[in-house]
């Protein structure tokens, strides 16, 4: 499956930085909104829970005030992924409320976490131990 994302963040050096940090193999599950419409975060996943806040995911995002934030992502098991394949045999979702995509092969997808509109021709993915699954 080729899911095509894009990352708020260097994703190469985030990696980097917190399996350094952490001491654990650290990467890169999606960005979406987690809390708030319309500020999509990068969600990381680790396999073992980390050891001061007992989390597996984390997730880097900018605030209001344009400050990095990072914040406890576990929720993104609950959250449902709208995908259609876009004209490179990709799936794409739509990162948040307001990100519309539309492709020239008539597929398009928005609503981020908010909620899930197509073209009608889209399948429903979740979250689980850091990679994305079929829903069933």
């Amino acid at each position: 499956m080729n899911i095509k994302h894009d990352p708020v963040f260097p994703i190469d050096k985030v990696i980097e930085h917190y399996s350094e940090k952490d001491g654990v193999p650290v990467h890169y599950v999606c960005t979406t909104d987690m809390f708030i419409d319309d500020m999509p975060a990068d969600v990381f996943y680790r396999k073992t829970p980390h050891p001061q806040f007992g989390n597996k995911y984390f997730a880097l995002y900018h605030d209001y005030h344009g400050r990095v934030m990072i914040t406890n992502a576990d929720k993104v098991e609950e959250f449902n992924f709208g995908m259609v394949e876009n004209d490179f045999a990709e799936l794409e979702y739509s990162q948040s409320r307001h990100d519309f995509k539309q492709f020239d092969n008539g597929n398009m997808i928005d609503g981020g976490r908010s909620y899930i509109r197509s073209s009608g021709n889209y399948s429903i993915y979740r979250v689980k131990d850091g990679e994305f699954v079929p829903n069933e």
